[in-house]
């Protein structure tokens, strides 16, 4: 204890380099820590954007393709699913049940949605529901369901009406305004999509396309008789019965002979793009332990460099009868006390960063970021850290071992 009372006292009297020290070990650390806990949590993010759906079944294509266009709403779909082979699908023994899904145009730059009321009450994101913040999903032809995001920076609210749009500009001229819509409710956030994004019945949109046509707008040629039927779709999400038929009932869709389709597992094709573009966190990673490297090092020379005004302090604790490991014992202590306030200071930091900047972030990037408890890794760089800086001290120690007692005492000091 009294090796304890005299490193904390030596450092108090050097409070100035002490809080730098600290402070530059700090920042190493919040550095580091913060980037593994922003990678968890935009994992974490990413992986729930859509929960408790076994497969997604669309058009012939690639498996990114086929995720980013359903899930994401980017990207073009490969092509279409006919409703006839929707419904046979949906018949399937596996098959507890089925939602269709199609691409329509967009209103002001945001993805138009046609879908069920079954969309509402299946679709899962990091285990919840679809929620309303005000009124409910569309029951007619001519409702539309908003993201939190198109009500906010549109100012759109339950009743407001809407006027849908050919292509995903902005900005269009090429507007379906034979056929508005109105809003019946407003998703609660989800920080997924879903926010950016507005639903509507598959009738709500052939019956758009159909008004259009019918009043000579958007045609390429003729007009033509009404169409019978929904109409094609983009993709179905499918739950299965048993999870265990999951794998033979993707593999019996994609061999499909009656009309070409790709099934994938949402869990499985969002681990491989998140690992296609989740590699950019390797650069992070190796960028936070160059700074925590830099102020370990920058910690050892202040002990160094400190070490030569201290060298007659370490003489008299020699001629006052402290031995050689006594003296390497308290800057030894001094670094790892050093190191610990550092780690510590930088968790603080960290925590206290995701606190302030949680909210902007969610409204800015739409990601859900949640601080939680160290992980093994974590740990692992919070040792490291303190292991490192502890060891940093035995090079001034050492140097400290070798002085003289008649050179601590000379009158050249």
């Amino acid at each position: 204890m009294l090796l304890v009372a005299l490193a904390w006292r030596s450092l108090r009297n050097r409070a100035l380099l002490s809080v730098l020290t600290v402070l530059s070990i700090a920042l190493s650390v919040a550095l580091l820590l913060g980037i593994e806990q922003v990678r968890v949590g935009v994992r974490e993010s990413f992986a729930g954007t859509i929960k408790g759906t076994d497969l997604i079944v669309g058009a012939r294509g690639g498996t990114t393709q086929v995720l980013l266009s359903t899930v994401f709403g980017m990207s073009a779909p490969t092509g279409s699913v006919s409703w006839a082979t929707y419904e046979r699908w949906a018949a399937h023994p596996a098959v507890k049940w089925a939602v269709p899904y199609a691409l329509g145009d967009a209103h002001r730059g945001f993805r138009v949605i046609g879908t069920t009321a079954a969309f509402f009450e299946r679709y899962r994101f990091r285990d919840r529901t679809v929620t309303f913040v005000a009124g409910g999903p569309p029951t007619t032809d001519a409702e539309v369901a908003i993201g939190a995001n198109v009500a906010e920076r549109l100012g759109y609210a339950v009743g407001s009406e809407v006027v849908l749009a050919h292509g995903l500009a902005a900005v269009s001229f090429a507007e379906h305004g034979a056929h508005p819509f109105r809003v019946s409710g407003v998703i609660a956030k989800t920080f997924t999509p879903i926010d950016r994004a507005l639903y509507a019945t598959l009738e709500g949109l052939t019956v758009m396309h159909e008004a259009e046509a019918a009043s000579g707008g958007l045609m390429m040629g003729p007009p033509t008789a009404p169409t019978t039927g929904p109409a094609p779709i983009t993709a179905f999400l499918v739950g299965t019965k048993n999870r265990f038929e999951t794998l033979q009932l993707q593999r019996e869709l994609n061999e499909d002979r009656t009309e070409p389709l790709t099934a994938i597992i949402p869990g499985v094709a969002l681990a491989q793009l998140w690992q296609t573009i989740g590699s950019a966190e390797v650069g992070l990673r190796v960028v936070a332990l160059l700074t925590l490297l830099v102020g370990i090092l920058g910690m050892c020379v202040a002990l160094y460099a400190s070490l030569e005004a201290r060298r007659r302090e370490m003489a008299v604790l020699r001629a006052i009868g402290a031995g050689p490991r006594t003296i390497v014992g308290l800057l030894v202590l001094e670094s790892a006390l050093l190191s610990l306030a550092g780690a510590l200071a930088g968790t603080a930091l960290v925590y206290g960063g995701l606190a302030v900047a949680r909210g902007p972030v969610e409204a800015r990037f739409g990601l859900a970021l949640q601080s939680h408890a160290l992980t093994s890794v974590e740990w692992g760089i919070l040792a490291l850290v303190v292991g490192a800086g502890t060891l940093v001290g035995l090079v001034p120690a050492w140097r400290a071992y070798r002085a003289s007692l008649a050179d601590g005492l000379a009158p050249k000091l």
